[in-house]
């Protein structure tokens, strides 16, 4: 009906509009199509190729480049969908993938220069490859429409070119994780205008001493990332040439030791940050007065400074502009001291860690208002007091719970139901806990590492616990009174185990196939370690089961353990001979099977290579040292074999152990002479230290555990039959802090320079059949505090020096020609020389009272017997007297008349 009535007129422009729109339609659908089908230029597919030529492509990352004509559709290329253009490539290699798909792997060789051809790419990126250590290429700077430079950690070396300051449309630069690439000046990067991310994380940045002036340049820079660069600190006087900026945000200035300066540029800077970094470096003081107005930080981290110091309170108000923003503070291994404050003003606080610092008294119940806190860390200091129900109260969100290393007593009612449910660890270790194992961690199902060391807990672990808790890859209950058996524990995900230090009983199970480390030392376990073998763990590192009841022999299974570093089964009760397969662990450093009943001789283990510290003391092994021992052991630093049966001479292949520090060869039944090599042990020649070890000694004649023996230099050959000299090569040792090689046959004469091992402090040559003098050089050993000479042949005076007369004469007894202090036997001669002396002194004595009495006599009667029998002296001397009192007194008047007068 419309239609019908429009006019014929009308119905013709109708058509002719629809014609047009038809037409206009097939004209967009057509260009539509063909930008659809617009193919990348010819030449820089052909540059593409070139670049290609370069790589080396180990796991075909990039077939499509063979397959496919249009270069567009390559992996990792982009084009313009108008032009066809290259404008993108990224050869980024993803770890992420490579875990997924391992037959991937980076790229390597060589950058062409055929990039130049790319003029329109503003997208590049060839991160985490590896590019074999070439430097930075120079002419990437002529990309000059680059806006995403992105070459992170792909092994790059040498200076950044300063070339890249030409790339003024640049927005992104990542250098990150490339250590070996550095640049002394950061002139060029002030160029860069239009950058707004810059991350150079990990460069050697030491000499680029204009740095603080060079970013400063950059306006528009919202991240900064320099983390690890060696930089220098900021000179104060150079602040006052640099502008504020208002556009940097993130700012991370971590592990560069940079002292306080730094927080005056930072105020300077910017305003407007959001995350500030300045962890692992040497800052003092405590958080500056200029952050009092960073109104939009969101995360502060000043952790591992230690030197900061200031009252905690007075620190959080001068974040309180921050109040309604700040989500994460990271104080940790400070000095910060008080009292905790008041930290519900923060109400979006997610994160909170003031661990490690000098903090005191209670926590407030405050803290339990917190309701976006997800992980709290209090360890290490010294807080006390109760733990309640209403320190948690609405912390609904927390997944991270850290009390431990303080003095708190943990009173939460057994029926307690916590609001939150942590997700990743719980520890409370040092903390009272206990006595009985709480219902409310029970509930905590989720956890990934619960820490409950020294907590107080006794009794057995709840019977569901095992099940509970299988997802736990971390378990520390160490040092309690748990009891009880351990089931078998190959279904669990344990990477970490520590229950040493308990009662726990029975046999040693098998345990998770992730395991890595096992601590069950101190407790009582028994049988034989059968069911260890059961565990099918390839990671497994570190085993200590010390201090049990395990009986019967060592099982033949350690192949399986290839990765196993330590391996400590001292003081049991196993027995037989040790298996062969313990020679196949190459990587182990630590074998302590001290205190044991091994009998037989030792197993090779020249293949394991890496060993540090073999501790076989207090066995019945037997048979002669072996030579292996100082052939294929290098980096042995502790050997003790004490309290065996072992015979025959200590090998010469004993000198090749350069790195030596403690060896302990004692109460074995070892003959033959010292070798004469011994210099050749440059360790107990200089003052390299060791640390890390627990090793038992015998100490100045007490044994003793050393936790940590930094510093140890020991030799002890004592208890056995040693024959022969002492060499003089010993004294070359200057190092050595203790020797001890009584109970032998020794004999000789000592080394004259015996006094050149200056550090001795403890010395025992007793029991032997040593000869002639105590060298002089003894008065030279400042340092002793014990030493035995006793029974020996040896004679003459005892030197005189600081120390050898400090000691008892019992320490020199049995050595009847030994003489002087503090010995009381007199030396031969000084007993007639001290008569004589007496004598001269008593004739002196006498000779003088005899002069004197006749001087006086005679000077007597000389005067007085003229004056007694000659009148005509005696009128003259008496008048002399007269006159010279009556001039003295005229003179005396005359004198004090003229003073008067004056």
């Amino acid at each position: 009906m419309f239609f019908s009535k429009m006019s014929g007129r009308s119905m013709h422009s109708v058509l002719v509009g629809l014609v047009c729109l038809a037409i206009a339609s097939a004209i967009c659908c057509s260009s539509v199509g063909s930008s659809n089908n617009i193919m990348c230029l010819e030449s820089e597919r052909h540059a593409l190729l070139q670049f290609k030529q370069g790589l080396v492509d180990d796991s075909n990352a990039l077939a499509s480049w063979k397959s496919e004509k249009d270069c567009c559709k390559w992996r990792g290329i982009e084009c313009n969908n108008q032009t066809g253009h290259v404008t993108s490539l990224d050869f980024s290699f993803s770890y992420d993938s490579y875990f997924i798909n391992s037959t991937e792997v980076p790229l390597r060789g060589e950058i062409s220069l055929s990039l130049l051809e790319l003029r329109y790419l503003n997208y590049l990126d060839l991160s985490f490859n590896d590019f074999g250590g070439m430097i930075i290429p120079k002419f990437i700077g002529s990309l000059s429409q680059l806006k995403e430079l992105k070459l992170a950690d792909a092994n790059f070396s040498g200076p950044v070119p300063p070339q890249l300051g030409n790339l003024s449309n640049l927005h992104t630069l990542d250098l990150y994780g490339n250590e070996v690439v550095s640049s002394e000046n950061l002139e060029w990067l002030s160029h860069l205008s239009s950058l707004r991310y810059l991350n150079m994380s990990w460069l050697n940045l030491s000499e680029a001493v204009n740095w603080p002036q060079s970013l400063s340049k950059l306006t528009l820079l919202t991240e900064l990332q320099l983390p690890s660069c060696s930089l220098s600190n900021v000179s104060l006087r150079s602040l006052s040439f640099i502008n504020s900026s208002t556009s940097l945000q993130l700012l991370d200035l971590s592990w560069n030791s940079l002292n306080s300066s730094i927080f005056y540029w930072i105020a300077n800077v910017s305003s407007n940050f959001v995350h500030i970094d300045l962890s692992s470096n040497n800052l003092e003081g405590g958080i500056p007065k200029g952050f009092q107005n960073l109104c939009s930080l969101e995360s502060l981290t000043l952790s591992y400074n230690y030197q900061l110091s200031e009252n905690i309170e007075d620190s959080v108000k001068t974040l309180s502009c921050a109040e309604n923003t700040l989500d994460t503070l990271d104080l940790k291994c400070n000095q910060f001291w008080g009292s905790l404050p008041d930290f519900t003003r923060f109400s979006k606080l997610r994160e909170l860690d003031l661990s490690s610092n000098q903090l005191n008294g209670s926590v407030p119940e405050s803290v339990g208002q917190l309701s976006s806190l997800e992980h709290l860390s209090l360890s290490g200091n010294s807080l006390t007091g109760v733990i309640t129900e209403s320190h948690f109260l609405n912390l609904s969100r927390l997944q991270d719970l850290d009390l431990s290393g303080n003095r708190f007593s943990i009173n939460l009612s057994s029926d307690w139901n916590p609001p939150f449910q942590l997700t990743h660890w719980l520890d409370m270790s040092s903390c009272k806990v206990g006595p009985a194992f709480p219902k409310w961690i029970l509930r905590q199902t989720n956890l990934t590492q619960l820490y409950l060391s020294n907590a107080g807990l006794s009794g057995s672990l709840p019977n569901k616990f095992w099940d509970l808790f299988s997802g736990l890859d971390f378990l520390d209950l160490s040092m309690n009174q748990i009891h009880g058996k351990l089931p078998n524990l190959s279904t669990t995900s344990l990477d970490f185990l520590n229950l040493s230090s308990n009662l726990l009983s029975g046999a040693v199970p098998s345990f998770s196939p992730m395991l890595t480390d096992l601590y069950l030392s101190n407790n009582m376990f028994s049988e034989p370690l059968s069911s260890f073998c059961a565990t099918q763990s390839p990671y497994l590192r570190f085993v200590d089961i010390s201090k049990n009841l395990l009986s019967g022999q060592l099982p033949n299974c350690w192949m399986q353990f290839q990765n196993l570093e330590l391996l400590n089964l001292g003081k049991n009760k196993l027995s037989g001979k040790i298996p062969s397969s313990l020679g196949n662990l190459q990587g182990i450093v630590i074998l302590r099977l001290h205190d044991n009943n091994f009998s037989g001789e030792l197993p090779s283990l020249e293949n394991c290579t890496s060993l540090s510290m073999v501790d076989l003391g207090n066995n019945n092994f037997s048979g002669k040292i072996p030579t292996w021992i100082g052939q294929s052991l290098p980096n042995l630093l502790i050997l003790r074999l004490r309290s065996n049966e072992f015979n025959g001479i200590i090998p010469f292949s004993m000198c090749s152990l350069a790195a030596i520090h403690v060896l302990d060869l004692s109460h074995n039944n070892i003959s033959g002479g010292l070798p004469h090599c011994f210099n050749n042990i440059t360790a107990l020649a200089d003052d390299s230290e060791v640390g890390g070890f627990i090793v038992e000694l015998v100490w100045k004649g007490i044994e003793i555990e050393f936790p940590n023996p930094r510093g140890m230099r020991s030799i002890d050959i004592s208890s056995n039959y040693l024959i022969g000299r002492i060499p003089q090569s010993i004294a070359r040792m200057t190092e050595l802090i203790s020797l001890n090689l009584s109970r032998n046959k020794l004999m000789g004469k000592l080394p004259e320079d015996f006094g050149n091992m200056k550090m001795l402090e403890s010395l025992d040559l007793s029991r032997n059949r040593i000869s002639g003098k105590i060298p002089t050089s003894f008065a030279s050993l400042n340092f002793l505090s014990v030493l035995d000479l006793s029974h020996n042949n040896l004679s003459g005076r005892i030197p005189l020096g600081t120390q050898l007369q400090s000691f008892n004469a019992s320490q020199y007894m049995g050595n009847l020609g030994l003489c002087g202090p503090p010995l009381t036997q007199s030396c031969p001669g000084e007993g007639t020389e001290i008569d004589n002396k007496k004598q001269v002194s008593d004739g002196l004595n006498l000779g003088f009272f005899i002069s004197a009495v006749l001087g006086f006599v005679t000077g007597f009667w000389m005067v007085c017997g003229s004056l007694l029998l000659k009148t005509s002296w005696r009128y003259a001397y008496f008048k002399f007297l007269d006159n010279a009192k009556g001039w003295i007194y005229v003179k005396t008047k005359a004198r004090v008349r003229r003073t008067l007068q004056r």
